[in-house]
């Protein structure tokens, strides 16, 4: 935790500083260290600090959403997931008290990117494709603004703004996105907005969703078309930028279509849908990130699911001021788990740390050298830590760490 935003601004720098020398691997190491190391004594609240175990930033960081299991169904002995269940979790580190925030599903989409609680309309969805309709004119000390709706003013930010100011990259692959161009197009694709939005469920010829889509809820990316034209791209677009480093932009959200996330089950075109589904889109897409140049050299990858069947919460989740509880028959969206993957991680890491969305948000912001978002900054809150990154050190380098904020 922070002292104040001056104190972060200056964390920000000396972070981003840290990481470009990290990345072109300085032969000083002693001095980097104790640069790190004066930034952390200087601006970290001893108390509430911890150090990050990652030797060199994550530079690039994949995120898979599936949707709407338990943990206990997910990650069990007789899971219908066994790829992820059992293959991955042998690879990576599996999170087992990861939290999702709220129901239905919308909701969580928008509090990983963004780290907005629950409002009435993405709980539900966003049935209709509205304007957020603000209580307050400002954000709050916790950087929530107060009301409901569904598209975000541009003053509400997002991970994709952060890193757009920052100079970094991103891009959201959609996949089944403009195969009917009747209901979306293909590239920053959603629905008319104040329309009724009609991509919430499949058709035979096309099974994307906007509510699975959390970049076109915010003005700040879908008022400059070219802009989102660029960034919120079918997922067939992802084989094509894994080819190179250069190509591969530092966040990339991948979420499947309605059928291969799991949601439907079975799906219109005969297939079985749910976790069997899932599983499958992940044997076909994991193998090929894993492999890319950009996640062997400082890359994660992280798989988890929006909400879960029940409504318990962890690490202090608040609820959107005036809102309604975010799990709208509990406080949270249930225990989901989590699957991480990364050169830093030792195959067969298990965590048992409380982590969410917001701390998943928090964790990816730290990586990048930005400020935090919304209840991504909350006290109660960790990056992911020393418990996940249990193999600090790829082959023929040495070690070395940063302080990270609680």
């Amino acid at each position: 935790m922070l002292a104040s935003k001056y104190d972060l601004h200056i964390w920000n720098g000396l972070t981003k500083m840290w990481r470009w020398i990290a990345r072109v691997k300085h032969p000083v190491p002693a001095v980097i260290l104790a640069l790190g190391s004066i930034g952390y004594m200087s601006i970290a609240t001893p108390v509430r600090a911890q150090v990050a175990a990652v030797p060199e930033p994550i530079h690039h960081v994949f995120v898979i959403m599936l949707e709407n299991e338990a943990y206990e169904f997910t990650f069990g002995q007789e899971s219908l997931s066994p790829y992820l269940a059992h293959d991955l979790t042998r690879q990576g580190a599996l999170l087992t008290q990861y939290y999702g925030i709220g129901h239905n599903s919308l909701d969580n989409y928008i509090s990983l990117i963004s780290g907005q609680g629950p409002n009435p309309a993405t709980q539900e969805d966003c049935p209709e494709f509205a304007e957020f309709n603000p209580s307050d004119e400002k954000l709050d000390a916790n950087g929530q603004l107060a009301g409901q709706g569904c598209i975000y003013p541009a003053q509400v930010r997002t991970i994709a703004d952060q890193l757009r100011h920052a100079g970094l990259d991103w891009k959201a692959y959609m996949e089944g996105m403009g195969s009917d161009p009747s209901r979306e197009a293909a590239r920053c694709g959603h629905a008319v907005i104040g329309t009724h939005d009609n991509t919430n469920r499949e058709t035979v010829s096309d099974r994307y969703a906007d509510k699975h889509n959390p970049f076109i809820y915010f003005h700040s990316i879908i008022d400059d078309r070219t802009y989102c034209n660029l960034h919120v791209v079918p997922l067939n677009a992802l084989a094509t930028d894994l080819a190179q480093v250069n190509t591969t932009p530092n966040l990339a959200f991948i979420t499947p279509d309605l059928c291969h996330d799991g949601h439907d089950a079975p799906c219109l075109n005969g297939e079985k849908g749910g976790p069997v589904s899932a599983d499958a889109f992940l044997r076909a897409w994991v193998p090929r990130i894993v492999a890319s140049q950009a996640f062997q050299q400082d890359g994660l990858l992280m798989i988890t699911f929006d909400e879960g069947t029940d409504a318990r919460a962890c690490c202090g989740e608040r609820a959107l001021p005036g809102g309604p509880q975010p799990g709208k028959y509990g406080p949270g969206g249930g225990r989901i788990g989590a699957v991480l993957l990364s050169p830093f991680i030792r195959p067969g890491t298990i965590s048992h740390a409380p982590y969410n969305h917001y701390a998943a948000l928090r964790s990816m912001e730290w990586w990048f050298g930005l400020s935090y978002l919304g209840y991504a900054g909350r006290s109660e809150l960790h990056v992911f830590g020393a418990d996940i990154f249990t193999q600090p050190n790829k082959p023929g380098q040495t070690n070395s760490t940063a302080g990270a904020p609680h």
